[in-house]
């Protein structure tokens, strides 16, 4: 359901366009390359990546939806920048992305989410995410097949030579190599599950959510009591 915004910082180059799919190991890519690009990394739902360079100015990175699906779009804005996308397990993908699938199902959720600027739209953007996802990939919404084509698709269009494939299970080496860069010294890799940051953001929004509703409700009810004690 997004991560936290970070602040972009003025006059950073952006160096790497993340273009692996949600639930490949993002969150702990884009922790890394935060690490070894020293600059702030825009990882998913925060900005869009389409239009004008203002709207990703300030980044060193951008990783995650919607990113992953409008790749030609940043690939031209920065022409020196390298795409890296994260690969996991297919079927391990498939499992990963039906809680999101589920979660975005939810039918009470939109109207939780409703009393909160940004995050109101969430299932709005997941439907039109999809939508996107029909465009590219020509083909059944079927997550197994979505992954292998998205794979396709970045050989399709970005230069062999601009293009990386990277495991995070594979740790700073490969990384690093890609890069240019040092592997940093006595600094972990960076491990973060994606499907229990997913877990605490969504619970984090949802409580955010009702509480909300309940401030809401109390007002209306105080200002219905006011009213009736006055007629």
């Amino acid at each position: 359901m997004g991560q936290q915004t970070t602040i972009a910082r003025p006059g950073t180059q952006l160096q790497v366009i993340g273009a692996g799919l949600s639930r490949t190991g993002t969150a702990s890519f884009s922790a890394a390359l935060e690490i070894l690009l020293d600059g702030p990394i825009y990882h998913g739902g925060t900005k869009t990546t389409m239009g004008p360079p203002r709207r990703t100015t300030g980044y060193a990175a951008i990783t995650d939806a919607p990113t992953s699906q409008f790749v030609p779009e940043p690939l031209a804005l920065y022409p020196d920048s390298k795409v890296i996308v994260t690969v996991c397990d297919p079927e391990a993908w498939v499992k990963s992305m039906q809680q999101i699938s589920s979660l975005a199902k939810l039918w009470f959720l939109g109207a939780v989410l409703l009393p909160l600027p940004g995050m109101r739209y969430f299932v709005t953007y997941i439907s039109l995410l999809q939508a996107q996802w029909d465009k590219i990939y020509d083909g059944p919404r079927d997550n197994a097949y979505i992954y292998q084509r998205h794979i396709k698709w970045l050989k399709e269009g970005v230069p062999a030579d601009r293009l990386v494939f990277f495991s995070v299970k594979d740790s700073w080496g490969p990384l690093c190599t890609a890069l240019g860069k040092e592997v940093p010294k006595d600094i972990p890799f960076p491990r973060i599950n994606d499907s229990k940051a997913i877990d605490r953001v969504a619970e984090y929004h949802i409580k955010r959510g009702l509480v909300r509703w309940a401030v809401v409700f109390t007002v209306v009810g105080v200002l219905s009591a006011w009213w009736f004690m006055r007629v």
